[in-house]
């Protein structure tokens, strides 16, 4: 069979811009996209290539999930250790296919339970199992008494599932060699605490300065990245003084946080991961928590912050990546599109805005050489071919029948989430 595809008969969405081409054609040789555009404007000598015809189905950018838990296997927030690795591992292998099958053919991990992470990234990349592209974390690097840090110390079994509980610059610094040696390609820390925590709440800083800064500038010195969580305004400073990529939450914002925000916003990307929290709030008596309880108070108010703090946030240009924390038991894998309609309904983004964040602005965070992210000539032949047009309905995204093919690194994946038969990928590999 031919290495050249030609999509034809579609509407394309390419993610340079806001516009949507109608009868537009894709060219594809191997895994990288030589012509894309209006139908009109393509031509091509040969005649070696598979054509099709998509028939007016829509085609955008492959999407960014860049607050990934691909190890959560679907608990409760206080459980995602207690899973047996040998179980974990079955089920991550599943996630990720469901991961690839939503359309979202990146991912940056956000925290690994044991180290799945980096052999599932191994295995999606010599072809073993589907699933999508993948920035690998490692265990949550975090202070004792921190958000990750989950047993009382009575009660503490020796475990090294969800955290690597560090103290002190030298030992935060060998923490993160230890990631290094171990595959890690983003190293997660916890700046601040959550608000059904047993300890450490948001706000309370588990690091001192000098903690932060060790870590990242061991992590940058093993070429790695850093994500934090960080939900308050102190939190965030700190990350951002610190020099860390991917700042998760990010929930309340004063002028100075803004101030330093705007300042870095080149260097940096935010995601709110609000999903869960909305989750919450929806199922807040189902997970023991009465809608009058000072837990369901205290996260609607925080979710009402983020809000404000988002708004202000776009309007500066800050760049707001898609991730909601997907993976627990109320935002289970499969619904990370959620976020889009999220980002419509609450942060005043426009169908084309939301879809930028999971697109371009997630192919930038995900690959700084500028490969992913948009359909344009000489990127990477990562795509989504849809029935529905998510400019004029954002939500079509989360209806898996709507998701008719995915295509990464120039192979067509249909049936992935159809987990009662064998999925289908169409391969020009001889």
């Amino acid at each position: 069979m031919s290495k050249q595809k030609i999509l034809t008969n579609l509407n394309l969405f390419k993610g340079d811009n806001d516009e949507l081409i109608n009868d537009a054609t894709i060219f594809i040789d191997g895994n990288t996209i030589r012509y894309s555009g209006p139908a009109s404007g393509f031509n091509s000598s040969s005649n070696d290539f598979e054509v099709f015809d998509l028939k007016g189905k829509t085609v955008i950018p492959g999407m960014t999930e860049s607050h990934a838990h691909l190890s959560y296997t679907n608990n409760g927030p206080l459980e995602l250790d207690k899973t047996p690795v040998e179980e974990a591992m079955i089920k991550t292998v599943d996630n990720a296919r469901v991961m690839l099958g939503s359309g979202f053919t990146s991912a940056i991990s956000f925290g690994s339970i044991h180290r799945i992470d980096v052999f599932l990234r191994n295995a999606i990349n010599n072809g073993s199992i589907p699933g999508p592209r993948l920035l690998a974390g490692g265990r949550d690097i975090c202070a004792i008494g921190g958000n990750a840090d989950t047993y009382p110390d009575y009660a503490k079994p020796q475990t090294d599932g969800l955290a690597m509980i560090t103290d002190g610059p030298w030992e935060i610094r060998k923490a993160v060699r230890t990631l290094w040696k171990n595959g890690v390609d983003v190293v997660k820390v916890m700046i601040d605490g959550e608000l059904i925590s047993l300890q450490g709440r948001p706000g309370d800083l588990g690091y001192k300065d000098e903690e932060v800064e060790a870590l990242v500038d061991e992590a940058h010195r093993k070429k790695m990245k850093v994500a934090c969580h960080a939900r308050s305004a102190e939190a965030v400073k700190q990350a951002v003084r610190a020099g860390i990529d991917f700042i998760g939450h990010a929930n309340y914002i004063d002028e100075e946080a803004l101030e330093l925000l705007i300042k870095n916003k080149d260097k940096l990307f935010v995601g709110p991961g609000i999903a869960w929290e909305i989750a919450f709030l929806e199922n807040s008596e189902k997970m023991g928590f009465s809608k009058d309880s000072k837990e369901v108070d205290a996260y609607r108010e925080e979710v009402e912050q983020t809000i404000i703090s988002y708004k202000r946030m776009k309007k500066e240009g800050i760049r707001i990546l898609v991730g909601g924390d997907y993976g627990l038991d109320i935002a289970p894998h499969g619904t990370y599109a959620k976020d889009l309609e999220h980002y419509v309904n609450l942060f005043g983004f426009s169908n084309a805005e939301a879809l930028h964040a999971a697109t371009s602005l997630g192919g930038q965070a995900m690959d700084s050489n500028g490969s992913l992210g948009t359909l344009e000539e000489g990127k990477l032949a990562d795509l989504v071919i849809i029935n529905g047009n998510p400019l004029e309905d954002i939500t079509v995204l989360q209806n898996h029948e709507c998701i008719d093919t995915v295509m990464k690194d120039g192979l067509m994946y249909k049936g992935l989430l159809n987990n009662k038969s064998p999925y289908l990928i169409r391969d020009d590999v001889s």
